[in-house]
């Protein structure tokens, strides 16, 4: 059983930053993909980031392109997703998830089937 755990999430002003990190456990995935979702109150489930098992190259949702940094730790199996400049609408809960195709990742409202593993979410709370 794959099991992916979220960590950094809190509460913060606005503007500053925050990283969260994501570490799976249970076997190693590999030719898997790893993403950033979030969801806000009464809003469905976004994409935030993604990045390709193979060569790292990433991509982002329109809300965060330029703000946010998805990055991966091949050596200590870790991903993680820096958040600056940090704004109101940035709150959420963020899902840390895993899947082998690409285009179902980077799906921008995909059905939690769609995506085959998920974390069970980290909150930030971004205050003005």
């Amino acid at each position: 059983q794959v099991l992916l755990k979220e960590s950094g999430g809190g509460s913060v002003q606005a503007g500053v930053s925050l990283r969260l990190s994501c570490a799976a456990s249970g076997r190693t995935l590999d030719y898997y993909h790893w993403g950033w979702f979030r969801q806000a109150p009464g809003k469905e489930r976004e994409f935030v980031a993604a990045i390709y098992w193979s060569d790292d190259v990433t991509q982002y949702g329109d809300s965060v392109q330029g703000r946010f940094t998805i990055s991966r730790d091949r050596v200590r199996d870790l991903v993680y997703l820096q958040m600056d400049n940090l704004k109101p609408e940035d709150t959420a809960v963020y899902y840390c998830a895993a899947e082998n195709n690409w285009k179902t990742m980077i799906r921008e409202r995909p059905s939690i089937q769609d995506i085959e593993y998920w974390g069970k979410g980290t909150l930030v709370t971004v205050s003005s």
